[in-house]
């Protein structure tokens, strides 16, 4: 066993709420427009119009899918005069989002 990872417990029973929001982690990085939002989001903070911008979607786009995000605890925002700026929320799936691109692009 390498030493470097750590040593996971694994409960043979997973409680409800548990299953749930894993089952919707995984449900927000199967979509393509969210994988693209969290990626952006990985390196810096945006607002809504960057974001929009960045990747040629709709601010109404951007907008729906990081209410989505933001309701998984996956992105937070905050305010500053009436732009409000989004960033990542949870190293933990923005770490496992990294692997999943690394991944794909190994050959």
């Amino acid at each position: 066993m390498n030493e470097d990872q750590p040593i996971i417990q694994h409960e043979s029973h997973l409680d409800e709420e548990t299953l749930f929001v894993v089952s919707q982690t995984f449900k927000a990085l199967s979509d393509p427009t969210r994988i693209r939002i969290l990626n952006l989001l990985c390196a810096e903070e945006h607002s809504v119009n960057d974001i929009a911008e960045v990747l040629n979607l709709s601010q109404s786009t951007v907008s729906h899918q990081l209410r989505f995000l933001k309701n998984l605890r996956l992105v937070k925002f905050r305010r500053e005069g009436t732009t409000i700026y989004y960033s990542k929320d949870d190293d933990h799936v923005m770490n496992l989002l990294t692997q999943a691109i690394e991944h794909a692009a190994h050959n």
